[in-house]
């Protein structure tokens, strides 16, 4: 009996649902020249940027639009072609003064950035004319300035965006390497949301079979096999998230920048490497040990991939409480490392060379404690002042050396003469290149650390669906709606009117 009231509810959900469809009817402002303005409001921004430049381009973007574009263009009767340049004096509106003479293009919605109706000012970049044609778009009745981001939320608003390729549009105008610039316009095609797209597709057919199955099944209207082709169907997309999730952040680093970390004893040379990297004096070289104390950071771009290079202090026991801190910085900066630059006293090494092999695979251990199994991949062994070093030693070094299993790849270099640099930095560039991978090749990966986040709870919920299936389906559905939120909240488009589409497109249920 229940069982019966159950379903008669859920029934009745779904009729209300199919029949409560409709767009709600927009409210109007007011009129200009015989046409309703819709309720929302115009905004427009310099979309350039700012300071003194040839050109700049203020953007304006709401039902006003074509009202700003008349008064300030003088243009009395039709608007310009669409996305045609026109070349017009502009004006103030209210004193009709002439603030600049420039190019005006029309943009009539839906086709343009937003999805509404915009235009676009190409005017002389100096902050006076910037700044008066700002004013004379303000005192234009419905206009106002938009807020941060705004132009981007519309377009999104609008179906024009999804939130994946709203984010790779910021990653593009932030991207300062050629690697971001690459990731960031492959993840704004929309390659990423895509795939994101195309599970949570695959998510909404297997609830709404689920879904299906619980209502009618008892009626016979639901053929045999469907809870077996939603268990393959699961299985699949739980294999894909899982390799998805298996990509070790290497977009994620790419974002943010690969943090290399200098560290090593006091006097090995780091900060004579940290001011050889990036080409100026950003940390202080002194004869004196213990120089350096705190964290200096520097961005770099080593060739088309960012980095944040670190130095650090000195590792060693000290009895200056300010100098043991910033140990302990170094220590913690060093296990938190994509990379690690450890840096040894070439001059210090013992002449034969296997007993230099031994010694360096103890400092190794001794810069990273707390791993008893350091993993060479993360490490680079950088051996400077060679310079110090007779040429025979150094080559009978650098082969033995070579030969060396269980060390990471040790690079000899002078960061006096400059000696070695090129061949540590091809070394550098292909570790670096290595631990962001190919922003252009294979499956699109992980930018955002809220896409894993929700990507590991759409994983979980799906372990929710497999662990129930057999006792409550209820709740192995609700694993699956789960599933299908955490995987919405990347995207941002999910819906209850797409799961009850699939059920009356693939169940020809309610005839």
């Amino acid at each position: 009996m229940l069982s019966l009231v159950y379903r008669g509810i859920r029934r009745a959900a779904v009729h209300s649902l199919r029949t409560s469809r409709g767009t709600p009817p927009r409210r109007f402002l007011s009129t200009c020249d015989g046409v309703p303005l819709v309720d929302a409001e115009t905004i427009f921004a310099l979309s350039s940027g700012h300071g003194r430049c040839g050109v700049a381009v203020i953007r304006a973007s709401g039902p006003a639009s074509a009202t700003a574009l008349r008064c300030m263009a003088g243009l009395t009767r039709s608007l310009p072609p669409p996305r045609t340049a026109l070349l017009r004096s502009i004006t103030d509106p209210q004193s009709k003064e002439v603030l600049d003479r420039g190019l005006v293009l029309w943009f009539p919605a839906p086709h343009s950035f937003t999805g509404e109706d915009s235009v676009e000012f190409h005017i002389h970049g100096g902050p006076a004319v910037i700044t008066a044609v700002l004013q004379a778009l303000g005192s234009v009745p419905g206009m106002r300035p938009a807020e941060a981001g705004e132009f981007t939320r519309r377009a999104f608003q609008a179906g024009k965006l999804g939130l994946t390729e709203v984010e790779g549009l910021g990653d593009l105008i932030h991207a300062e390497t050629e690697a971001q610039r690459r990731q960031a316009l492959r993840q704004m095609s929309g390659e990423l949301g895509r795939l994101y797209q195309d599970w949570s597709h695959r998510l909404k057919r297997c609830l709404a079979h689920v879904e299906a199955f619980i209502d009618f099944s008892e009626d016979e209207l639901i053929e045999d096999g469907v809870l077996n082709q939603v268990d393959r169907s699961v299985c699949d997309l739980q294999a894909e998230m899982e390799s998805h999730l298996k990509d070790e952040r290497r977009g994620e680093r790419l974002r943010s920048g690969v943090q290399v970390v200098i560290a090593g004893a006091t006097n090995a040379g780091k900060s004579s490497l940290l001011n050889t990297l990036c080409q100026r004096p950003a940390a202080i070289v002194s004869p004196i040990a213990g120089t350096t104390r705190d964290i200096v950071e520097t961005a770099l771009d080593i060739g088309g991939f960012p980095v944040l290079l670190s130095d650090t202090a000195g590792l060693r026991e000290s009895p200056d409480v300010v100098e043991r801190e910033g140990v302990r910085r170094a220590r913690e900066r060093v296990q938190q490392a994509d990379l690690t630059l450890v840096v040894v006293d070439s001059s210090q090494l013992p002449s034969d060379a296997q007993k230099a092999a031994d010694f360096l695979q103890w400092y190794l251990r001794s810069v990273l404690p707390t791993e008893e199994q350091p993993e060479t991949d993360r490490f680079l062994l950088v051996l400077n002042k060679t310079d110090l070093l007779p040429q025979e030693q150094r080559l009978k070094l650098n082969g033995e050396l070579m030969r060396v299993s269980g060390l990471p790849p040790v690079c000899l270099i002078s960061c006096h003469t400059n000696d070695g640099l090129q061949d540590f930095l091809t070394v550098l560039h292909s570790s670096v290149k290595t631990l962001c991978g190919d922003p252009l090749s294979g499956a699109p990966t992980l930018t955002q650390a809220r896409h894993r986040a929700h990507l590991q709870q759409c994983f979980t919920a799906l372990a929710q669906y497999q662990r129930y299936r057999d006792i409550d389906l209820a709740l192995a559905a609700e694993g699956v709606r789960l599933a299908l939120t955490s995987l919405g909240r990347i995207t941002g488009r999910v819906g209850a009117e797409e799961i009850l589409d699939i059920i009356f497109k693939d169940f020809c249920i309610g005839k």
